[in-house]
């Protein structure tokens, strides 16, 4: 294996923070690591959330427990030199910030597992911020053997601290006497152990969780109830503790201004509606920043509720989200899908990720949708997952012929044809994949892209749209 150098410079502002990883999918980081949030906020005042990877819905419910944007921080789609400026811009005035992990704490990209710590893993990121780890532990069905797992994660990377395992799904006063015993035969310290209960049900669907934007009241209920969960089992006071002992930071806040660059500035302030509601929620906080840093003035529509785009709109951005879920209801508003048709048709500027897309479509197993696009979509069953280094194939709104981007598709639909006659991107999966659609100042595809990596191609849409 090959072992890199990728920890943070560690002496500056103090940053308290902690990650939350677990050893795979399933043992409950996002009840812990919210509940943390919410118990912590409380607590401290004010906290920040972070989710590791491409995910957008996990930090929806961390939006839910602070009371702030939740953010992502993902070395693939963004580069790993852009982590700790991303995290320091989303701590900023935080009193502690809880980084969830994704999947197992050294799942990363495919190809990396070589490499310690795998490329966009949880431990990666953890190295970037120099942060203590705490590892979430589903003890059901395990006794004894907890001490050779703990034992494994704690070895398996030198350098990576783990401060700490947080015991879920612990069946009695017996069974968690023997789980402490065995973390204390380690040197692993415990701070919590959580009961089996089913007090909590987040509803999923064939793509995860569902949103939070989607529960309204009940996602605060579910959030409150993991706070009280995590607050009745967890030490708290150890926790921040852990989170106050890692080192200061000495990097610069990632600014949307200096991202952007005074040369990129758009003279005047274009009105550009962003999709919003139950609907469209696959989206980034930064794009919101980049985007305003540009010059635009960003308004938001719902394509469920509005029957027009806010008047004034210079441009169109159609982000991800779960368009099948509410397809009925999206194909019943006529005057928002023709409206937005008809100003298609007249050189509205558009950028379409994965649901904004669908939208874009004729139809959706059988509902008519905008049109824009002509081409169908249907449900299929399988999922179509992965991260994807993506080649613009043609000259467009956001990108000129050949630019490169580390993208990430995630969806459950296929489309009668997969790219028009000039396509969005090209890559390499078995052969040349050839996808999405880029159409006088239109821009739609199944890729999801993070701002922060390309701030010119936000820059660039603006402009179009002051034009």
């Amino acid at each position: 294996m090959v072992s890199r150098s990728v920890s943070a410079t560690v002496t500056g502002a103090a940053r308290p923070r902690v990650v939350v990883a677990a050893p795979g999918s399933g043992h409950g980081k996002t009840t812990v690591a919210t509940g943390l949030l919410a118990a912590l906020r409380e607590r401290l005042g004010k906290v920040a959330g972070f989710k590791v990877g491409p995910d957008y819905i996990d930090p929806g419910y961390h939006a839910v427990a602070t009371g702030a944007p939740g953010r992502n921080l993902d070395p693939v789609l963004v580069g790993e030199s852009r982590v700790a400026p991303l995290f320091a811009h989303g701590a900023e005035g935080a009193d502690l910030s809880v980084v969830e992990g994704v999947m197992g704490l050294f799942d990363g990209r495919l190809g990396s597992v070589d490499e310690v710590p795998p490329y966009g893993s949880t431990a990666h990121v953890a190295s970037l911020l120099d942060a203590p780890v705490v590892l979430v532990v589903d003890a059901k069905g395990q006794s004894q053997s907890v001490a050779a797992l703990l034992h494994g994660f704690r070895a398996f990377q030198p350098g990576l601290r783990l401060g700490g395992v947080i015991f879920n799904r612990v069946g009695s006063a017996r069974h968690e006497g023997i789980l402490r015993e065995a973390a204390r035969s380690v040197g692993i310290n415990v701070l919590g152990v959580l009961a089996r209960a089913d007090e909590l049900h987040v509803p999923s669907r064939h793509l995860g969780l569902v949103t939070a934007a989607e529960h309204g009241e009940r996602a605060d209920d579910a959030v409150a109830g993991m706070a009280r969960i995590v607050a009745s089992g967890v030490d708290l006071d150890a926790v921040a503790a852990l989170a106050a002992s890692a080192s200061g930071m000495s990097v610069e806040p990632w600014r949307p201004e200096t991202a952007i660059g005074d040369s990129e500035l758009t003279a005047g302030s274009p009105r550009v509606a962003v999709a919003g509601g139950s609907a469209f929620t696959f989206g980034y906080t930064e794009h919101v920043e980049l985007l305003r840093a540009a010059g635009a003035e960003v308004t938001v529509v719902d394509p469920l509720r509005d029957e027009r785009l806010p008047a004034g709109t210079s441009g169109l951005i159609l982000p991800g989200g779960f368009p099948e879920q509410y397809v009925a209801d999206l194909s019943a508003n006529e005057g928002l899908r023709h409206d937005i048709a008809s100003r298609v048709a007249d050189g509205l500027p558009v950028h379409a990720e994965c649901a904004g897309l669908l939208y874009l479509a004729r139809s959706l197993d059988g509902y008519p949708l905008c049109g824009v696009l002509d081409v169908d979509a249907r449900m299929s069953p399988r999922l179509t997952l992965g991260y994807r280094e993506a080649v613009a194939a043609s000259d467009s709104v956001l990108f000129h012929e050949g630019s490169r981007v580390s993208g990430h598709e995630f969806h459950r639909t296929v489309l009668t044809r997969k790219a028009g006659e000039n396509p969005a991107w090209f890559w390499r999966d078995d052969g040349v994949v050839t996808e999405g659609f880029v159409r006088d100042r239109l821009h739609a595809s199944y890729l999801h892209t993070h701002p922060v990596a390309i701030p010119g191609a936000i820059a660039r849409f603006v402009r179009e749209c002051s034009r």
